[in-house]
C-alpha cells in the first residue's frame, strides 16, 4: 500500500480544484495548472479534498497512485504560492546579469551565454553571483534551474561554476609534490 497516496490532498484557502473525468484542474492567485491522471488510478474530490484511489491492486496502477497524488499536490501548491530555485555562481569573473527579460551568464568561455526563459518563468538576479528561478510548474523551474547549471557546473577543486544554494561541493586535494 502507498503511504503517500492514502493521504488525501487538502485543497488550500484560495485554490479551486475542479475534476473533469481523469482531469484534475487548479486554480488560484498565480494562474491555473492541471494535470491529467493515468486511467490506473480514480480521482475524487471529498471534503475539501482531492483523493486519489488506484483502480486494482495491480502493481501498475499501485506505482502509479502515490506519484498521481503527489502531482496533483504540486500543482495546488503551485497556484497558491509557487515554486523557486536559487542558484550560486562562484569563480573569478564569473557573474549573471539580466538583458530584457533572457539571462546573460559570463562563464569564462570566449564569449556570454544568453539564456531565454521559457514562458511561465521568471528569472531573477538579486546579485551578480546569484540567480532566482520561479515560476508555478515545479517541474519546469527545476527543468530551467538545471539547464542554467548545465552550461559550468561545479567543479570539485576549486568549486567554480554554477550550484545550487543547497549544494554541497565535495572537494578533492590537488596534486601533491
Amino acid at each position: 500500500m502507498s503511504r503517500i497516496g492514502k493521504r488525501p490532498v487538502p485543497v488550500p484557502a484560495g485554490v479551486t480544484a475542479t475534476i473533469d473525468g481523469r482531469k484534475v484542474i487548479a486554480k488560484g492567485p498565480k494562474g491555473e495548472l492541471f494535470f491529467v491522471a493515468n486511467d490506473e488510478v480514480s480521482v475524487k474530490l471529498e471534503d475539501n479534498a482531492v483523493v486519489v484511489e488506484p483502480i486494482n491492486q495491480s502493481k501498475d496502477a499501485r506505482s502509479k497512485w502515490g506519484m498521481s497524488r503527489t502531482m496533483i499536490e504540486g500543482i495546488l501548491k503551485g497556484v497558491k504560492d509557487g515554486f523557486e530555485r536559487k542558484l550560486e555562481i562562484s569563480g573569478v569573473g564569473y557573474r549573471a546579469s539580466m538583458q530584457g527579460k533572457n539571462l546573460q551568464l559570463a562563464l569564462g568561455f570566449s564569449h556570454d551565454v544568453v539564456y531565454e526563459a521559457p514562458e511561465g518563468i521568471t528569472i531573477a538576479v538579486p546579485k551578480p553571483t546569484e540567480i532566482v528561478v520561479s515560476g508555478i510548474n515545479k517541474q519546469q523551474v527545476g527543468q530551467v534551474a538545471a539547464e542554467i547549471r548545465d552550461y559550468r557546473r561545479p567543479e570539485p577543486y576549486k568549486g567554480k561554476g554554477v550550484k545550487y544554494a543547497e549544494e554541497r561541493i565535495v572537494r578533492k586535494e590537488g596534486k601533491k609534490k
